[in-house]
C-alpha cells in the first residue's frame, strides 16, 4: 500500500543519505533507559523533543528568572524564551554542519530544565543550602528532572529520552559512560551536544547584552570598553549610517549574534576536517571537543563573560533584588527541611529513597519564581 505519508524508517534513511557522516543518526540511537516500541511515522530525537516540550519543568521556565527577576519587565527573558532562542541558534549551526538537527534541538530545549527560581542567585543559595548535602548544580538537575522527577508515564520515572538527548544534558562531564557495560570511558559527547552548549553561551552572552540595555544598567561608555560590542557597533554603523535607537542597539545584538554563529560554525567545520572523524562514536573518542570558536573570539568572548559579571550580574539594580529572594529561597527550604508534610505526597513518597535534603532541593529547584514567594508568604506572613 502506497502510504501518503513519510515513515520512520523513511525518515531515518533520509538522515543517513543527507547528514554528514559524523552527524548523530536517529537510526543509531543507543536506545532508551527503558525499552519502548518505536513510532510510526517519528524518529527517536522527534520523540525527545516533543516530550520535553510537553513536559511540566519545561512550562514551568516561563516563570524561572534568567538574569531580571520575573515579572519586572514585559520584554526581558525568562528561561523559557532564553531556551527556544538557544534552540533556533542550534538548528542553525547543526543545518550549516551537516548534523542532526533534532538532537541539538532538543538538548537545547532541556539544558535549562533543572535551574532554581531566582538565576544565578537562586543556584548559588540552593548550593549553599545543599553544601553538606551533595552539594546542587543546575545541569545535573536538568538530568535528574528528565531521569526522574518528571511524571508523565505510569511504567516508570522521568521522561526516558535517548542516551544521546541525556548525553547533552551532562555538560562539563571530564568523562562519559557508554549504556553498554564494559565499554570504555571517553571524553566528548556528539557534535550535537557539542554545538548546543556553545549556542547557549552565544545567546546568553548576546541577549543578557540586550535586556541589560533595555534595563537601563549599561551606559554607552560601558559598551565601548567591550570588544565584542565594539565590533559591532562599527560595523552597524558602517551599514546603517541613519539607525537610531532603540533599533540600533537591537542591530548590534544580531550583528553579535551573526558574527558568533559564523567563526563557531567555520572554525568546527576546519576542525571536524582536520580530525578525520567519520563516525558519531569516533567522535565521542577524540581528546578534545571539535566544535569550538577561533582563538581570537574565545579570546574576546572570556573578556565578555568577565564584563557581564562585572556590569551586569553583581550589578546592585539586580544583585539585590536577587539576593532579597534568595533569602526568601533558604527560607523556604529550611521550612520544608523541618515540617516535609509541606512537600505533598508526591514528594515525600521520594525521602526514603532520595534523602530528606535531597527531596526537598529537587521540590524547591523546579518551583517557578512567582510559587516560591507566594509560598515564603504563606510560611514567614506578608
Amino acid at each position: 500500500m502506497d502510504e501518503s505519508w513519510k515513515t520512520r524508517a523513511q525518515m531515518e534513511a533520509a538522515e543517513h543519505a543527507a547528514l554528514a557522516p559524523y552527524a548523530q543518526k536517529s537510526g543509531d540511537s543507543r536506545g532508551r533507559q527503558h525499552s519502548e516500541a518505536s513510532h510510526p511515522y517519528r524518529t527517536e530525537f522527534q520523540r525527545d523533543r516533543a516530550r520535553i516540550i510537553h513536559s511540566r519543568a519545561f512550562r514551568r521556565m516561563e516563570y524561572k528568572t534568567q538574569v531580571f527577576l520575573n515579572g519586572t519587565g514585559d520584554h526581558l527573558r525568562t528561561r523559557l524564551t532564553h531556551s527556544i532562542e538557544v534552540a533556533s541558534i542550534s538548528r542553525t549551526i547543526a543545518r550549516a554542519l551537516g548534523l542532526n538537527e533534532d538532537l541539538a534541538e532538543a538538548i537545547a530545549l532541556a539544558h535549562d530544565l533543572g535551574h532554581a527560581p531566582f538565576g544565578h542567585s537562586g543556584e548559588e543559595m540552593l548550593a549553599e543550602c545543599m553544601r553538606d548535602h551533595g552539594g546542587f548544580d543546575h545541569n545535573r538537575q536538568s538530568v535528574r528532572v528528565v531521569e526522574l522527577l518528571e511524571t508523565s508515564y505510569p511504567n516508570f520515572p522521568g521522561l526516558n529520552l535517548t542516551f544521546e538527548a541525556r548525553e547533552g544534558l551532562r555538560k562539563h562531564q571530564l568523562l562519559y559512560d557508554f549504556p553498554t557495560p564494559g565499554e570504555e570511558k571517553y571524553h566528548c559527547p556528539s557534535l550535537e551536544a557539542q554545538l548546543a552548549d556553545l549556542a547557549d553561551e552565544i545567546t546568553y552572552y548576546s541577549h543578557d547584552l540586550d535586556d541589560a540595555v533595555d534595563f537601563e544598567i549599561l551606559s554607552a561608555a560601558q559598551l565601548a570598553e567591550n570588544e565584542v560590542w565594539r565590533r559591532s557597533d562599527r560595523a552597524v554603523r558602517a551599514r546603517y549610517s541613519g539607525a537610531l535607537q532603540p533599533e540600533l542597539h537591537k542591530l548590534i545584538i544580531r550583528n553579535i549574534i551573526e558574527n558568533e554563529v559564523r567563526d563557531l560554525i567555520a572554525t568546527s567545520a576546519k576542525s571536524v576536517a582536520q580530525s578525520g572523524v567519520q563516525s558519531a562514536d569516533q567522535v565521542r573518542r577524540q581528546p578534545a571537543r571539535l566544535i569550538r570558536y577561533s582563538d581570537e573570539l574565545a579570546e574576546a568572548n572570556r573578556a565578555l563573560r568577565k564584563f557581564l559579571y562585572q556590569n551586569v550580574y553583581y550589578h546592585p539594580r539586580v544583585s539585590e533584588v536577587n539576593r532579597r529572594a534568595s533569602e526568601m529561597l533558604r527560607r523556604v527550604f529550611e521550612e520544608y527541611v523541618v515540617d516535609p508534610d509541606r512537600l505533598g505526597d508526591g514528594a515525600t513518597r521520594r525521602i526514603e529513597s532520595e534523602g530528606l535534603h535531597r527531596t526537598v532541593c529537587d521540590y524547591v529547584a523546579g518551583m517557578t519564581d512567582r510559587y516560591l514567594m507566594e509560598e515564603h508568604e504563606r510560611i514567614a506572613g506578608p
